[in-house]
């Protein structure tokens, strides 16, 4: 059994590292620490079930025979792997960019360099055995690579890593999901900006997206504003934001939207403005018109766009797997192994009655509990869409209830499962053409 581990409070590096460290490795599974970075934990909320990790106490330490350690040197400094630090039988190998060595972990193999992230060096590895990445993999490598360069600005930056990040776009990185996770700092007359709009959001559902509006008067000349509102829009959470700054003598609007569904280029094109998807502005002489015009005009631009790129039923799962509740336990793995599922719905006279999990599998001590009803494990609390459901809506009712299967019923009847992979599947632009 390989597994790879890195630095307890887990930074992107560490994470995107040991990400790659279970692509190098044939059947590596990579553990992270229960103590992770708060923007690290924000991301694994979301995205933990697509990738092949388990926390530290989930370790069968007497079945590892090789330990890959990534961006750190030092035992102390791994979350519960004290087990195998005496083992002589032990096959460590060690990829690090921080020198001089001052550690304690003495490895049989290591990739050690100067460089200015440890992803760099893994990525290395992948260039030279002409792997191709998914947009996610690619993405969270990035991720760890400009978290650790300074967006590729630290003066440890090399030529290397620059290389590695056009990889990594090479491969479909996300820009817009790497901003979100890298918060840049601002200056004081920024922050006054931004604690400004903390005050008051308007917000307004439109076709299942959240948009933000907030209306700020400026005393004065405040720098890059665009930033601003685009730090602004990740706090509150929206998937665009539009913030109408007042002057004497003009209304500046700035648009940010994380989807690509919202095009706020488009929409304030309209106000006479312009910008593309994912940003834009306008400016409005004053007698001209007024912050709740200038919301009415916008969300009535918003009412006629194409706001989802697919329906629920292009990214559902189906035809839908489930099991009666006295169906043993046994019987649910079997039928999860054997159909590489990691949820099945319990139902009865053709009713949802519960889910039962992978995760809930865990729960299993004994060996005669897998001779139980499924009926005893499963959760009774199944939250359903329908088929008019968006794939936004969808997230974002997994988020808010961290759920990650919705069944969808039409007239009454199963007729598909949203899983938080197809939803990644559908958000890293993965559906098949």
């Amino acid at each position: 059994m390989i597994i790879a581990t890195t630095h307890k409070n887990t930074d992107f590096d560490g994470l995107a590292s040991v990400i790659a460290a279970t692509l190098l490795y044939p059947d590596c599974i990579g553990v992270v620490p229960k103590m992770t970075n708060k923007n690290v934990e924000q991301f694994l909320s979301t995205h933990k079930t697509a990738f092949n990790l388990i926390l530290p106490n989930e370790v069968a330490h007497d079945q590892v025979d090789k330990l890959v350690v990534v961006d750190t040197d030092h035992w102390p400094r791994l979350d519960r792997m004290e087990k195998l630090r005496n083992r002589t039988d032990l096959a460590i190998d060690l990829w690090d960019h921080h020198l001089p060595a001052s550690g304690n972990i003495e490895p049989t193999w290591q990739c050690r360099e100067r460089i200015g992230a440890t992803i760099t060096l893994l990525i290395r590895e992948m260039k030279k055995r002409k792997m191709q990445l998914s947009p996610l993999n690619s993405t969270i490598m990035l991720i760890g690579l400009y978290e650790d360069t300074g967006h590729l600005s630290f003066p440890t930056t090399s030529a290397e890593d620059a290389a590695a990040a056009a990889f990594l776009l090479e491969n479909g990185a996300d820009l817009n999901v790497a901003n979100f996770f890298l918060n840049p700092p601002y200056e004081e007359n920024q922050k006054e900006v931004l604690f400004e709009m903390m005050k008051e959001t308007e917000k307004h559902t439109v076709k299942g997206h959240l948009i933000g509006f907030n209306v700020v008067h400026l005393e004065k000349k405040v720098f890059n504003l665009a930033a601003v509102v685009n730090m602004y829009r990740k706090i509150v959470n929206v998937s665009a934001l539009f913030v109408i700054f007042t002057t004497e003598d003009r209304y500046t609007i700035i648009g940010r939207s994380g989807v690509d569904a919202v095009d706020v280029g488009e929409v304030l094109a309209a106000l006479g403005g312009g910008g593309h998807s994912g940003a834009g502005s306008a400016t409005i002489r004053r007698e001209q018109s007024s912050p709740e015009l200038i919301k009415t005009k916008i969300l009535a631009q918003l009412n006629t766009q194409s706001l989802e790129r697919a329906s629920i039923s292009d990214i559902m799962s189906f035809p839908v797997v489930f099991v009666s509740p006295d169906a043993t336990m046994h019987e649910v793995r079997d039928i999860m192994a054997r159909k590489n599922i990691r949820g099945i719905l319990v139902m009865e006279d053709e009713k949802i009655i519960g889910v039962i999990v992978l995760w809930d599998l865990k729960r299993i001590k004994k060996k005669n509990q897998w001779n139980s009803p499924v009926k005893a494990f499963m959760s009774r609390e199944v939250i359903t869409i329908t088929t008019a459901t968006t794939p936004t809506m969808a997230a974002r009712i997994m988020i808010e209830n961290d759920v990650g299967y919705l069944p969808v019923v039409d007239h009454e009847q199963v007729v598909g499962i949203v899983t938080r992979t197809d939803i990644l599947t559908y958000y890293y632009d993965l559906l098949p053409d």
